[in-house]
């Protein structure tokens, strides 16, 4: 033999524990018992003997006693632990069926132990009521009582709360004796399933009244009887219960004041087998019926708990779509590792606030943050109607790129122009909450090229960009001016297939680190027409691969005259459908509308 501690069930928000082991290979419950010397009589072991040879479906099996300290008691175990459990949680489910066949054990249990040698319970209660694993409701704590009152859960503290519940279920004719029989009495079982079935109907808790009382107040008036409630005997409130008619009136006549009046359990089980006649005492049907009562609570159960699972599920992936690009985090959701990958054509966009620093020496942080928090949630919700990612914001620097992860073609460049035109015109009615007679004075540079994007790092990992094309981009940016949008001669050359933004050449522009290059303003989107002067070439659909385009070409292409052929144009791609198709030199991987 063994021991170990086990967990019966749970009811509410607690899980019980008994302790367990093993006896000729079954499973067993121990219950200790006060390490005290224990000597038998003669009659004692008669009664051993006795409760060794009881045996019902509906009664707990007593296997032996130790009396060799430490001294226990072995019974059967009865995993779902004990009815009041049952009723106290709530995930079980229980229908009128359900009810009654629990009912009609605790009567078959107790009407065999009324007719055997122990001739009665004397500590009925819900508490001494065990299920086990099939759902069958055994009764338990019968007899042996020059045994149990060496227990160590007994409680005699009368200023406890335990010490007046347990008498709950006791009739008011034994609390109104001074030593009252441990084995009790017949009609005081009657009493006393009475109030237990008043559980199960009503799952209440025991002894439910509408109105408050203290387990104390209700034991004293149950033993006062009737002068100390009124002229009636204070009895459970049914409430709205739903039982049959016939039902309740077999309850109430259970607990009635005068013990004659209360029914034996051999009656009791005759009126409850006609009243519910769909368990008639056939086991095997009532076993079925509470599997499937069982299996219908548990699919529900599972059903429920998946649900949730599925909930907090998506919720997660949404938090997680938003720090990172959704195909990214698919691939660490699945535990793949991501690999940088190279993107040869993204847009990319920078913006940042013209004097923030002045505006964050003349505030509260606490009002900075409100501020930004005010203005990049403006900004969040604008970018969701255009396909881009926000790669991160920086302080007051706002960083915006598309292209990637999921490769668009030449819309990367329309679709960063349409959402900065979008920020500029937000920005003209935004409202410093703290400043709100303060214009915000936005600034943009965008710049397109190659660039190498992956996630970095393994604690709070990062979706970054790499590449001299964020330098160009941030360059764009710092040497731009307030409410206006900076761009690159890359950036405007895609622009211009499109036919629909107004571009403003700028001119050469010193930019740190890069040198002098031609830049332009992006002034808007209108109607279908090149707002540049430019030649034919540039006005040509993208449908063909780019192609370089040799420099006498290059010269003819110039804007009113003006020599653009100073711009180093090798480092840029423009389409030139004129161009014979035999001289295509791009690489045949790349497709412009991809």
């Amino acid at each position: 033999t063994y021991l170990e501690t086990d967990g019966l069930s749970v009811a509410g928000d607690r899980q019980l524990y008994t302790t367990v082991g093993f006896y000729k290979a079954i499973r067993v419950a121990v219950k200790y018992l006060q390490e005290v010397k224990i000597e038998l009589n003669r009659d004692q072991l008669i009664e051993l003997k006795a409760m060794k040879d009881l045996s019902h479906d509906n009664l707990v099996k007593f296997y032996g006693a130790c009396l060799d300290i430490p001294n226990c008691i072995l019974s059967e175990y009865c995993p779902k632990g004990s009815l009041q459990d049952i009723l106290e949680n709530d995930n079980v489910k229980l229908d009128a069926t359900f009810k009654m066949s629990l009912i009609m054990d605790v009567v078959r249990g107790m009407s065999y132990l009324h007719h055997s040698v122990i001739k009665s319970h004397g500590a009925l209660k819900s508490t001494n009521c065990l299920v086990d694993s099939r759902f069958v409701l055994k009764i338990t704590d019968f007899g042996l009582h020059f045994l149990r009152k060496h227990s160590l859960d007994v409680d005699n503290d009368q200023e406890s709360h335990s010490f007046w519940e347990r008498q709950l279920w006791t009739a008011p004719e034994i609390l109104a004796m001074e030593n009252p029989p441990p084995e009790g009495t017949q009609k005081g079982d009657i009493y006393s399933f009475a109030i237990i079935m008043h559980e199960i109907i009503v799952r209440q808790g025991v002894f439910h009244l509408d109105e408050f009382r203290t387990a104390r107040e209700k034991v004293d008036a149950v033993r006062k009887g009737p002068d100390a409630n009124g002229g009636q005997p204070l009895r459970p409130s049914l409430g709205e219960a739903i039982c049959e008619e016939e039902v309740a009136q077999m309850m109430k006549k259970c607990w009635s004041e005068d013990a004659a009046d209360r029914p034996d359990f051999s009656s009791l089980k005759s009126k409850l087998k006609h009243i519910n006649k769909e368990t008639d005492g056939n086991l095997l049907d009532n076993l079925l019926a509470r599997m499937e009562q069982y299996a219908n609570n548990l699919e529900s159960l599972v059903e429920e708990r998946t649900a949730d699972y599925l909930e907090e599920k998506r919720r997660c992936e949404e938090l997680l779509y938003q720090l990172l690009p959704k195909s990214v985090a698919q691939q660490l959701i699945t535990g793949e590792s991501v690999i940088a990958e190279t993107f040869e054509y993204v847009t990319i966009h920078f913006s940042d606030i013209v004097g923030f620093t002045a505006l964050s020496a003349d505030s509260t942080p606490l009002e900075v943050v409100e501020f930004l928090n005010d203005l990049y949630t403006c900004f969040d919700s604008i970018i969701e109607s255009f396909d881009v990612y926000k790669v991160e914001t920086i302080g007051d620097s706002y960083m915006v790129v598309s292209g990637l992860p999921v490769r668009n073609g030449n819309k990367h460049a329309r679709e960063i122009a349409r959402m900065s035109l979008a920020l500029l015109k937000a920005v003209e009615t935004f409202k410093i909450r703290h400043r709100p007679e303060e214009r915000l004075k936005l600034r943009i540079g965008i710049h397109t090229g190659p660039c190498v994007a992956g996630v970095v790092g393994l604690k709070m990992p990062r979706y970054c960009l790499f590449g001299d094309t964020v330098n160009t981009a941030s360059r764009m940016e710092t040497n731009g001016y307030p409410l206006r949008i900076h761009i690159s001669p890359t950036t405007k050359e895609i622009l211009e297939m499109f036919g629909t933004f107004d571009i403003e050449r700028r001119g050469e522009v010193e930019l740190k680190g890069k040198g002098k290059m031609v830049t332009y303003w992006l002034n808007g989107e209108c109607e279908k027409k090149n707002a540049i002067q430019s030649s034919p070439h540039e006005q040509k659909s993208s449908k063909l691969p780019s192609t370089p385009i040799p420099n006498n070409v290059r010269k003819k292409m110039a804007n009113n005259g003006k020599a653009l052929n100073e711009m180093n144009y090798q480092d840029y791609q423009i389409d030139e459908a004129d161009v014979p198709l035999l001289s295509i030199t791009s690489p045949p991987e790349y497709n412009s509308n991809a």
